[in-house]
């Protein structure tokens, strides 16, 4: 079977830009064309009119892992235990959300003043469980998001079951006012299309390592080319130690989702013709599932730490696991169903904050999405490039106060531990799969 992203499929490809040849120079340069690195391309060119700023990109612009996500635009999260009102971690989930809101609203201001169409969706998202057990404290969980801003309504039964179509899931959060879905593949190629013509974007260029000059420059090496630049931005995100940043405490993992056919007229009628929903489970292999606006259902129900990317044959074994719990919810559903099945890198850290740093002297970098980069990533963008370009301000200073990714432990040990705690998550979702 074929490894096809079909939020790309339908969104469509834009013209293809050339790859980079020969010595060039700029006065910015930003490593990475996804959400991260587009967001902090369009605010380096609000900033800086007269410089040329190059955006490469090691495949298609717009079409890695930014495209290959979920869609969900994060602004609250589920809170854990030790996050909720009157715990110690409560402090430090507050000023997460903080910037998980202000994140949010970035995504809407880049799709209001782009005008990109990206079936945007701004009614929320539900944190849903099959196993009851699994959401637990309901009352100190609204409380916390509440107080945080949230639209916040505890769902059971029947009455969520009218919500979405299936008697799978028996309680649920319904979580709102700044909770959004998208089409991420429209969402970031209409960032890539939204580019102001000064800058040039090179794809199928793979930066292999950055170089020291004189004078304080940067020498960034592909194959068939170099780009000189006085600043570099790194926004590759899981595969951050590309460019020989290998310190960052963030790691690659490797998810994999189907996206169904349309549901028939029938169908669609049978299941209570619902509205679009996003579901998120409490667990963290738990699967994410989502009833597009043009009917389709899209499962991700499987996340792996890999060392090495799936083979198209080893993507045929997932797709039997998205059938699976395709089939618990919406038991008409089989593989023949599934019009496309894809994978996709998410790059996540031990305590579950960003890498978000000065690397050395012109050198900044990101890295550590953690599973909510349509809204972060669009944030860190912009703040890279303020922090690149001297600017500061208090958000910029708390998400560098958050930014603590954790230690990891060298390989292979950290191979090891991260293998045998993915089988262990992986058990305690298997009711939430």
């Amino acid at each position: 079977m074929e490894n096809v992203c079909g939020w790309i499929a339908q969104a469509g490809s834009s013209p293809e830009r050339g790859r980079l040849s020969g010595a060039q120079k700029a006065d910015w340069l930003v490593i990475g064309g996804g959400i991260t690195g587009l967001s902090a391309a369009h605010t380096l060119a609000e900033m800086h009119p007269q410089a040329r700023i190059v955006v490469v990109d090691r495949q298609r612009a717009a079409q890695g892992a930014s495209a290959r996500n979920s869609g969900f635009v994060v602004a609250h999260e589920h809170p854990a235990h030790s996050e909720l009102m009157g715990a110690p971690g409560f402090a430090g989930f507050e000023i997460d959300t903080r910037i998980s809101r202000a994140a949010s609203e970035e995504v809407r201001q880049r799709i209001a003043r782009h005008g990109i169409e990206c079936d945007f969706r701004d009614s929320g998202y539900y944190f849903a469980v099959n196993d009851r057990a699994k959401l637990d404290q309901v009352d100190a969980k609204l409380a916390t998001l509440r107080a945080l801003g949230a639209r916040a309504e505890f769902l059971q039964g029947a009455a969520l079951a009218q919500k979405l179509g299936t008697c799978h899931y028996e309680a649920a959060i319904c979580c709102g006012n700044g909770n959004a879905l998208l089409q991420p593949a429209k969402y970031v190629k209409g960032l890539l299309n939204a580019l102001p013509g000064s800058i040039t974007v090179y794809e199928n260029t793979d930066i292999s390592g950055l170089e020291r000059l004189s004078q304080g420059r940067l020498r960034a090496n592909a194959v068939e080319g170099s780009i000189e630049a006085k600043k570099v931005l790194v926004c590759l995100n899981a595969f951050i130690p590309r460019v020989g940043i290998a310190d960052s405490a963030t790691f690659p993992m490797e998810l994999s989702a189907s996206l169904t056919r349309p549901l028939t007229d029938q169908e669609f009628q049978a299941i209570g013709a619902v509205e679009p929903w996003g579901v998120l489970s409490t667990r963290p292999l738990g699967a994410t599932v989502r009833l597009t606006p043009d009917r389709r259902v899209m499962i991700r129900n499987t996340a792996e730490y890999r060392t090495r990317d799936l083979s198209n044959s080893e993507l045929a074994v997932r797709r039997q696991h998205h059938v699976r719990g395709l089939q618990r919810r919406f038991p008409f559903l089989g593989e023949q169903d599934i019009d496309y099945s894809w994978t996709g890198h998410l790059s996540a850290s031990r305590s579950g904050q960003a890498f978000f740093d000065r690397v050395e002297e012109g050198v900044f970098a990101v890295a550590g999405c953690n599973g909510s980069g349509v809204a972060r990533g669009t944030l860190w963008g912009r703040l890279l490039a303020e922090l690149a370009s001297g600017v500061d301000s208090p958000l910029l200073q708390s998400v560098m106060q958050r930014a603590e990714p954790g230690w990891l432990p060298p390989r292979p040990f950290f191979d090891i531990g991260a293998m045998l705690r993915m089988r262990v998550e992986a058990v305690r979702a298997r009711t939430e799969i």
